[in-house]
């Protein structure tokens, strides 16, 4: 290859740096600038097959920027390459230089002048709109790491060989822990097709050198969890970039193992700012070290910025009309040099044409999309087999075990391939999620996939990583197979699970998963946390497995970004995960499931609307007796909760109270019910006399909690604000006022109260 070229392209990518950072006076310049050699060696090289004219080739490598920060590299360079291509287009006329959907998705210079701006390009990495090249949304440290280990295994597992993941990195987005899981999951689930590209410069926000903080280099790092490593100490130099990403690429790997190439590089190369303090800073809008930077590429290709050597228009109007004026000066050094348009261009299309239509093995859509067949969502037929007779004994979570080894064997059996793909921290038998590695109805099962298992397998031989499971499950999920991923998905679904108290592990993961699921122009596929062992339940574990309030974290969602499901008992379970399932948006789901066992209610003997009912996200399982008074109505929540309520309905009926009983399987699920549904479920008078009874702190069931009132009567675990003890379930539901008894006495206090509650409530109004 002519590095000249690269060279040429490299300065252009490097003013177009400058310029966007220096007119927003935001984004970072240090690693953004130390990242350019790298990533042309990446996209303009013979180790990457893409297609920058159509970013949803279902073969195409995919790119990660584990470092989102460093955004600014990703538009600057592509405002170049984009560039190539239209000047071509115009040239030639040539369909092979169109990019397809150009208006929405190619990345021209006149975007980088809304850089950081409302509307504009965004301040971080997403894959969305202009940037679908990026294969995640990026920018926290570490997260990256998690979703390209995802993707890797989607291909990996839908047979797609030689696609290839890369992610590009800066050695401190390697200090998280997540990166540390990966190191391990990456290798123990022999993700071959899976490259880390790493800036090592030393430095990221703080004083101090990364080597004063982290021990030995990234041989060190990487060799000890059993990963290829090369690497070069002059991260700056076209050939030894080339020379060394080809051949980690082509080592001999019958071990499987994932790579990682190295590059030590200066951080703020050629701003005149370096290492950390080029991290985040700009130079002063239009000031002379600004200037400064620009002189060696003026004289070197003999043009001339706008207002050059000058101060900042105070105008914003002129401001801005500099800022592109300059940003077209750039473009327009590209378009003069003819050999250099050729060459981008010609090469571009060259590697798009690479992306193979069809590999042989790809084990997807053969009998077609399995996520369009309705009998995966019908729960009126579900076979018998995902019922339980009433007065059996069962947990909750053996539903999930049953219905997982149900739709993976339909999987396996009507399309050839399984609907999901399991994770759990080292609690798959105990949460039961191993019941998507089982089999039903004469199919075996799909078992383990890792080095433990094989490569057909539908259950990862993952450890206690539950931040790194989440972030694989997303990153898996983003991959869309679909020949129109624009209006389809097909892909795997993923399912992830630890105990419900540790949900602020897995949450950071989720919530870019779902502002992707809100903003990508491509579907995503499907998500579900199973937060196991929830509430106090898990009595003897203690308190530092309550998972009473920690699974409150799963509602920090914009409203129906994410559909939380508490089946109580096991017959709901299928129920509202296929109702939750049916929705094509969103793609996170949470499935709340609890350890012990409970009795399944004769719902006939008891007038109690059907399991079937729980898909409504809440039905009533007593009402008003007609012709008698309204005492109140209680919003019930939770394995426990609902348990024991129905053991305290004796008492209610002998003491004469007339209360209204509703159970809430999903909030999500009831306000996508019609107006006349829920005004049975919420009438006018129960928002004005109701509480809840909950297994959940009181502060987390906000949709049925109509006034300060109501949480005052709360009948929950934190009734006295502390933190439980621990012991059998029986003396925890007892301390935590969630026994027959304690749920009875809470009724009894909320009806015989009334009127000095409608009073107060009443006084509040004046």
């Amino acid at each position: 290859m002519n590095y000249s070229y690269l060279e040429k392209t490299k300065d252009l990518i490097d003013q177009n740096i400058d310029l966007i950072i220096n007119y927003r006076q935001s984004g970072h310049p240090g690693g953004s600038r130390s990242k350019v050699h790298a990533l042309l060696t990446l996209l303009l090289g013979d180790s990457m097959r893409w297609d920058i004219r159509n970013p949803h080739k279902k073969f195409s490598d995919r790119f990660i920027l584990g470092a989102g920060h460093t955004i600014p590299l990703i538009y600057a360079t592509f405002a170049v390459l984009n560039e190539a291509l239209r000047i071509k287009y115009q040239q030639t006329g040539d369909p092979q230089y169109k990019i397809h959907n150009e208006k929405e998705w190619a990345l021209y210079w006149e975007d980088l002048a809304d850089f950081r701006r409302k509307g504009g390009l965004s301040g971080h990495a997403e894959m969305e709109g202009k940037t679908l090249f990026l294969k995640f949304n990026t920018g926290p440290s570490g997260h990256g790491s998690a979703a390209a280990a995802g993707a890797a295994l989607a291909l990996k597992r839908a047979g797609a060989e030689g696609v290839k993941v890369f992610l590009l990195e800066g050695e401190g987005g390697l200090t998280p822990g997540v990166t540390h899981e990966i190191a391990n999951s990456a290798w123990g689930l022999s993700l071959d097709n899976l490259y880390f590209l790493v800036d090592w410069n030393d430095y990221g926000i703080d004083d101090n050198p990364t080597s004063t903080k982290v021990y030995g280099t990234p041989e060190d790092w990487f060799k000890g969890h059993g990963w290829k490593v090369c690497g070069t100490e002059d991260g700056s130099d076209w050939g030894s970039l080339q020379k060394n990403m080809q051949t980690l690429i082509n080592l001999e790997n019958k071990e499987k193992q994932p790579g990682v190439l190295w590059f030590k590089t200066r951080k703020g190369r050629g701003y005149l700012k370096y290492d950390n303090s080029s991290h985040g800073a700009p130079h002063p809008l239009n000031g002379k070290v600004f200037w400064e930077t620009k002189k060696e590429f003026c004289e070197k290709y003999g043009v001339e910025f706008v207002n050059y050597g000058g101060e900042a228009p105070e105008d914003e109007t002129e401001l801005r009309n500099e800022f592109t004026q300059n940003l077209k000066v750039i473009a327009e050094t590209l378009k003069s040099d003819q050999e250099l348009v050729d060459f981008i261009a010609d090469r571009l299309v060259t590697i798009g044409d690479s992306v193979p239509d069809e590999i042989e093995g790809f084990k997807l859509g053969k009998k077609g999309n399995p996520f369009k067949d309705e009998r995966i969502y019908d729960y009126n037929n579900y076979p018998s087999e995902l019922t339980a007779a009433p007065g059996e004994m069962k947990a909750n979570r053996a539903a999930l075990g049953d219905w997982g080894a149900w739709i993976n064997s339909f999987g396996a059996q009507e399309y050839g391939r399984p609907l999901f793909i399991a994770s759990s921290a080292d609690l798959a038998g105990s949460t039961n999620i191993s019941g998507f590695a089982q089999g039903k109805n004469g199919f075996e099962g799909y078992g383990w996939y890792g080095r433990s298992g094989t490569e057909n397998g539908a259950l990862l031989t993952q450890s206690i990583t539950e931040f790194a499971n989440a972030g694989i499950m997303a990153g898996m999920a983003s991959v869309n197979f679909s020949d129109n991923p624009v209006e389809d998905f097909d892909g795997f679904w993923g399912a992830t699970s630890t105990y419900g108290s540790f949900s602020y592990l897995v949450y950071g993961m989720l919530r870019l998963y779902s502002q992707m699921d809100q903003d990508c122009d491509l579907q995503l596929g499907k998500v579900i946390y199973v937060a196991s062992h929830s509430g106090p339940e898990t009595a003897d574990d203690s308190r530092t497995h309550f998972g009473v309030f920690a699974p409150g974290v799963t509602q920090l969602f914009p409203e129906g970004s994410v559909i939380n499901l508490y089946p109580w008992e096991y017959n709901e379970v299928p129920v509202v995960l296929a109702a939750a399932l049916k929705l094509k948006k969103p793609s996170i789901i949470v499935l709340h499931l609890t350890r012990p066992n409970v009795e399944i209610p004769d719902r006939n003997s008891l007038k109690m609307a059907s399991h079937l009912d729980a898909a409504k996200g809440a039905y009533i399982v007593r009402a008003f007796e007609e012709g008698k008074p309204e005492e109140g109505t209680f919003y019930i929540q939770g394995t426990s909760a609902m348990a024991n309520t129905v053991k305290a309905l004796p008492m209610i009926e002998k003491a004469g109270l007339y209360v209204k009983l509703v159970y809430v399987s999903s909030p999500q699920l009831f306000a996508l019910q019609s107006d006349e549904y829920k005004s049975v479920i919420v009438g006018k008078r129960d928002r004005m006399n109701s509480t809840i009874i909950t297994t959940s702190g009181k502060k987390l069931m906000p949709e049925f909690t109509f006034n300060y009132i109501s949480e005052q009567y709360a009948i929950s675990p934190d009734w006295d604000n502390n933190w439980r003890t621990g012991g059998t379930l029986a003396e925890i539901m007892d301390e935590a006022r969630l026994s027959p008894e304690w749920i009875f006495k809470g009724i009894q206090r909320f009806t015989e109260e009334k009127e000095q509650r409608m009073k107060e409530l009443l006084g509040s109004l004046q």
